[in-house]
């Protein structure tokens, strides 16, 4: 029997059959190091851990009893990573951010995340699994929500010349008249 809302809506439980309370979350394809990647990222964020590990069976397409998802969370949020093969690679058309209130948080996530992987700019890295990532300073985002033109202008041509992004200097920008 399906479980169902008070509606009559069908809803999906998590491993430990419990209600799923987060509607979309992140669907991740690997080429064989899904377990791996879940794991790092389990290790770099607090609050975190991984759910369930799914392995294939038989019927494959991957060797039986190899990992084929991993479900896991991140601070809280839900992610899934499968080990769908080579067909697919991650780029910079999706990328997960990273919320920070300090620069010791700024600087932690992008130690962490970009060892292995590839400093881009502009607060962007891709991590060793090829996941882009966007580290930012929640001071940036609500510096470029300002009225001010001239303010959000020199706040971006602050940005655009960094790659792991600094607080000091985009309020600095900001402050400039």
């Amino acid at each position: 029997m399906t479980p169902t809302t008070e509606t009559g809506a069908a809803t999906s439980k998590t491993p430990e059959n419990q209600p799923q309370t987060q509607k979309i979350s992140a669907f991740l394809w690997f080429d064989g190091n899904a377990e791996e990647a879940a794991s790092f990222y389990t290790s770099v964020f607090k609050n975190s851990r991984i759910r369930n590990i799914v392995r294939y069976g038989e019927s494959g397409p991957g060797p039986k009893d190899s990992v084929m998802i991993v479900d896991f969370e991140l601070d809280g949020e839900q992610f899934t990573a499968l080990n769908g093969g080579p067909q697919f690679k991650f780029n910079e058309a999706i990328s997960l951010v990273v919320h920070c209130q300090t620069q010791d948080e700024v600087d932690y996530f992008w130690e962490k995340l970009s060892e292995g992987g590839e400093e881009v700019e502009c607060g962007w890295l891709k991590d060793k699994f090829g996941v882009a990532w966007q580290i930012v300073p929640d001071i940036f985002l609500e510096l470029l929500r300002t009225s001010d033109e001239k303010k959000k202008d020199r706040v971006m041509r602050s940005m655009m010349t960094m790659k792991k992004l600094d607080i000091k200097q985009i309020q600095e920008a900001a402050a400039q008249e």
